[in-house]
């Protein structure tokens, strides 16, 4: 018997390579087979019967091992079904029929491209936002582009945009728009100002911001002046406040008035006494202040009788007169006048200070015949109390007449200044 041995000789396409182990033809990697296949900055990638150049910073979809290839061969007579409908029809019953590469898997689509069937054919496309770059799809850097107002950041296949710490994505997702922190709970304690990509903390009158920029601290006003209030300054949470003693009352806003109590009957004087009103306060006075040898006369006005004998070295009459004064008053000052009530022909009138200035702080300026001054010369602080008997000496040589009366006035000077 004669044997024949057939050799069937096996051709792959380019790109790839006889697998007698597998008996197929399998892709061929260029990217381990050639040295240097891309110079420079750019990458290598493989691909099904090739290979690519691309930058190191594209992004390509990974593909699964490729299909090995059929090997071409001769044919062994095997009979096939006759086609008579065109390319990419198929014959069902008696009719041609298209034939969906994509849904069969028939395609020679790339993995990172997206096959779509038309009739008699099918297409290759890459998804969006990809671009094909030879067979393969590589993704598009939209931010070479400047898509977004502030920040892009690209991701495979789409991109995002992002924004400023103060501004969000607007609705077509590509600007920013200013956030209102202050309608979205701003740590601001008292009143939130909303400005373009951020806000400030303010506070009301009264308070200061903290170092935090948000809280709000009251702000000390008594602290900052000593003049704020003639007498004490009250420091409120935002405001402050001007008191004044007990025996005066407030006058506008940062002044203090004395309460005249002998106006307003809140004194406690009794029967039979004067109340005198006093800075501060007031006093009650007996209404007869006249001392033996002296007579009253009329209100305040007490005299010594020449048929007395114990008048006869003593002034004629005696006035009661009171009055008040503020401490610390500048000096000198005309505090008090004093007017002769009766007047004689021919008659010299001088004044003095008869008593109650062992300090000298008080003098007599003479005005003319009739009438004085009472000068206050020192500086006084209250409270305190003086009762100076001033004098007026008449006398009148023609008849060798000489007469005096008397002025007792009672000053108060009071503790404040005002």
């Amino acid at each position: 018997m004669l044997l024949m041995t057939f050799l069937i000789l096996v051709e792959c396409t380019d790109g790839y390579q006889w697998d007698a182990q597998t008996q197929h033809c399998k892709d061929i990697n260029e990217c381990e087979t050639i040295p240097e296949a891309c110079k420079g900055e750019m990458k290598c990638f493989n691909h099904y019967g090739g290979y690519l150049c691309l930058p190191r910073s594209a992004s390509v979809i990974p593909a699964p091992d490729p299909p090995s290839q059929l090997p071409h061969s001769p044919s062994h007579g095997d009979s096939e079904t006759f086609n008579s409908c065109p390319l990419g029809y198929e014959l069902q019953g008696n009719n041609c029929v298209d034939v969906d590469e994509c849904e069969q898997d028939t395609h020679d689509c790339q993995p990172s491209q997206e096959c779509f069937n038309s009739p008699g054919g099918y297409t290759c496309q890459c998804p969006e936002g990809y671009r094909k770059v030879g067979t393969e799809c590589i993704d598009i850097d939209e931010c070479r582009y400047r898509y977004c107002q502030h920040r892009c950041v690209n991701v495979p296949g789409s991109f995002s945009c992002q924004c400023e710490p103060g501004f969000q994505v607007a609705g077509n997702n590509r600007s920013c728009v200013d956030v209102n922190e202050c309608d979205m709970g701003a740590p601001c304690q008292q009143r939130c100002y909303n400005t373009y990509g951020t806000f400030h903390c303010r506070c009301d009158q009264g308070y200061e911001l903290g170092p935090d920029g948000f809280a709000c601290n009251d702000i000390d006003e008594c602290s900052y002046s000593s003049y704020l209030c003639q007498y004490k300054c009250v420091n409120q949470p935002g405001k402050f406040s001007c008191a004044c003693p007990e025996g005066y009352q407030q006058l506008g806003t940062r002044l203090c008035q004395d309460v005249n109590e002998c106006e307003t009957g809140s004194h406690q004087c009794a029967e039979g006494q004067t109340c005198v009103n006093l800075y501060g306060g007031y006093k009650c006075a007996d209404t007869n202040r006249c001392q033996d040898p002296y007579v009253r006369v009329s209100d305040n006005r007490c005299m010594c009788p020449v048929s007395k004998p114990a008048c006869r070295d003593l002034p004629f009459s005696v006035v009661h007169r009171y009055m008040s004064l503020t401490s610390d008053r500048a000096v000198p000052s005309d505090i008090f006048q004093i007017q002769a009530t009766s007047i004689y022909p021919g008659a010299y009138n001088t004044f003095r200070v008869r008593s109650g200035d062992d300090g000298g702080d008080f003098y007599i300026r003479q005005i003319n015949n009739i009438g004085a001054m009472l000068v206050l010369a020192r500086t006084v602080t209250g409270p305190k109390e003086y009762v100076l008997d001033l004098e007026m000496v008449s006398v009148n040589p023609i008849i060798s007449y000489q007469t005096s009366s008397v002025l007792r006035l009672s000053i108060f000077v009071g503790p404040y200044s005002f």
